[in-house]
């Protein structure tokens, strides 16, 4: 948007003012590769990469024809970025399990309020945004003055992921096949393995009054465990077996059609658990990685509410990253559920209506299902997990000592992996870019020149403290650079994977269907394999964020820091769970020994 344009007040009213993502040159792109790739190669892995990338991008060669394709997919009309279809293929493309894998969790803040109390909250917070969306009269986020995308709201209700057999879909609102918001008016409660449809929305779609809301699920909760197995537990299979599982559902009964609709286009998913999780790490693994029998794990969203009103929400990552989840959960939890309730017109009609969800299954489905239950089970218990809290510091401590407070946290996280692990290792951290036109985020890479040299100079006994300061600052302000890099569009990682991704799709129509060595190359495979992967989310209402770990030697590190306070959330395969809680103890000496640097 130009400076002069006046920014509209309607939800989705400024997105085609926003400026489009950069499409960097491939000169560019194969510059920052280089520079980000290096600093974790040997001379020998930088050679072979730098003849890889020369051939890729020479004259005539694979990477210009490559990248034509996709600068004339960037002009072409009613493409709204170069990663249009890349975000479909990164995301449904994945033929893995997303549970645990892919989907991602907050815990929200704690509330006095019982179970039955704290989900009517959840529902009426969220049916109120909803009608404010469907209205357009939710405001427009901005960043320093400008309007951010607001496009990925359109997945928050009634949006869910269906399984395929080489590429998923999603099925949406806002789409072709159903034009505009969404007119569900039930959610899917699921309830010690029972689904039941409970319509949240009266026949005249205003909402039900919170006692209503608390009724309803009341009764819900008077069920005994369901007598079948749960179809839930199909979700966490690897996509194609779950495509496969999904045909067997439909075609065995009719009536399994009709199930699948009612979950489906239901406006989300609520959880409830009949347990108090033991303690907070404990919440946090069920919301990752919980009971697949009471999940549905290709729903947008699914809030989850435990037996003492510990809350939080497990989300399908496909059409949704944290920021946008994070600006829906401040409005649900930002204001008393009373008056939110008010606000979303809800007024008394008596008891929602409540129906079971039942599929019908044979032995044959029974036994996937319980396989699935069992598989899922085990990946959990497979999964080492742990936190890291620290009450008396954050954000404005950083500030307080001049350093951007995502550059010293990064900074801590390479010091305490080169501790525990005695390697300096590939570091993903996400960088949203919502001030484009439908941008989500950019891979960011976090070990710079100055990174290494930083964590030399922290494990060289000679260094003295002026030295490592100033390797420490040097450190932080390439971090900051590269991250403002990433903002503005300038970062090789997506560019170069969508250009894999052409190849892939359109080789043989572009004539390009030679193997290409680029991307076997040790810089494409080293810079990609992560130790770290790491992302933040930044809000009062959340206590913790977590998800799962991307590779066999990988730490995942959620992290919420607020202005007082900094919680981690870090996973790992349970194989080398010794390393991840050796990093979480070498993190708080370095958080400690960082501190006191700068101090």
């Amino acid at each position: 948007m130009n400076a002069s344009e006046e920014i509209s007040t309607r939800t989705f009213g400024n997105e085609e003012h926003l400026p489009r993502v950069p499409l960097p040159t491939l000169d560019e792109t194969c510059e920052r590769f280089m520079e980000w790739c290096a600093p974790l190669l040997t001379g020998d892995e930088r050679a072979r990469t730098e003849a890889a990338l020369a051939e890729f991008a020479r004259p005539g060669g694979p990477g210009r024809a490559l990248h034509a394709a996709l600068e004339r997919y960037d002009a072409a009309e009613g493409v709204h970025s170069w990663l249009d279809t890349f975000w479909p293929y990164r995301y449904l493309g994945r033929r893995d399990r997303i549970a645990l894998n892919a989907n991602f969790f907050f815990l929200f803040r704690e509330s006095d309020q019982g179970q039955a109390e704290r989900a009517a909250a959840l529902i009426a917070g969220a049916l109120d945004y909803k009608r404010r969306l469907d209205e357009e009269t939710l405001p427009p986020v901005l960043q320093r003055g400008r309007p951010l995308t607001m496009e990925q709201n359109k997945f928050l209700f009634s949006t869910t992921r269906i399984p395929g057999a080489e590429l998923d879909t999603v099925r949406a609102p806002y789409t072709d096949a159903w034009p505009g918001p969404s007119d569900a008016r039930h959610i899917v409660v699921f309830f010690r393995g029972n689904l039941i449809r409970m319509d949240v929305l009266g026949p005249e779609g205003r909402p039900h009054t919170l006692d209503e809301l608390e009724a309803g699920l009341r009764t819900i909760m008077k069920a005994e465990p369901a007598p079948e197995p749960s179809a839930g537990h199909l979700t966490t299979k690897a996509r194609a077996e779950w495509a496969d599982s999904r045909q067997a559902l439909l075609a065995l009964d009719p009536r399994n059609a009709e199930a699948l609709d009612t979950v489906e286009t239901a406006l989300f998913c609520l959880c409830l658990e009949n347990f108090t999780p033991r303690n907070t790490l404990d919440a946090c693994d069920h919301l990752l990685h919980g009971d697949s029998g009471n999940r549905w794990f290709d729903k947008s969203v699914s809030f989850v509410v435990f037996a003492d009103g510990t809350a939080g929400v497990n989300v399908e990552h496909c059409g949704l990253d944290g920021t946008t989840v994070l600006a829906f959960v401040d409005e649900v939890l930002g204001a008393p559920a009373e008056q939110l309730s008010r606000r979303s017109g809800a007024a008394s009609q008596g008891l929602p209506f409540i129906e079971p969800v039942e599929f019908v299954l044979d032995d044959a489905l029974r036994q996937d299902i319980e396989e699935a239950a069992a598989s899922f089970a085990a990946y959990g218990a497979a999964t080492a997990t742990a936190t890291v809290s620290f009450d008396d510091f954050g954000a404005d401590a950083v500030k307080a000592l001049n350093m951007s407070p995502d550059a010293f946290v990064q900074m801590a996280y390479q010091l305490a992996h080169r501790r525990a692990k005695g390697v300096t290792g590939a570091t993903y951290e996400s960088i949203a870019t919502r001030q484009y036109r439908h941008g989500r985020t950019e891979a960011m890479r976090v070990v710079t020149p100055e990174v290494l040299r930083f964590v030399e100079a922290m494990e060289d006994p000679e260094a003295g403290t002026e030295a490592r300061r100033a390797a420490f600052r040097a450190a932080a302000e390439a971090h900051v650079r590269r991250a403002k890099d990433c903002q503005a569009g300038r970062a090789p990682e997506q560019h170069l994977w969508e250009l894999q991704l052409i190849q892939k799709r359109r080789g043989a129509e572009l004539g390009v269907t030679e193997p290409l060595a680029l991307f076997d190359s040790p810089g494409w495979r080293i810079m990609r394999d992560d130790y770290l992967s790491t992302s933040s989310a930044p809000s009062a209402n959340i206590r913790y964020f977590g998800f799962g770990s991307t590779s066999d030697q990988c730490i995942g590190v959620a992290y919420v820091l607020l202005p007082d306070r900094f919680n981690a959330y870090l996973s790992t395969p349970r194989g080398v769970a010794g390393a991840m809680h050796v990093f979480a103890d070498r993190l708080r000496e370095a958080v400690h020994e960082l501190r006191g640097l700068l101090a």
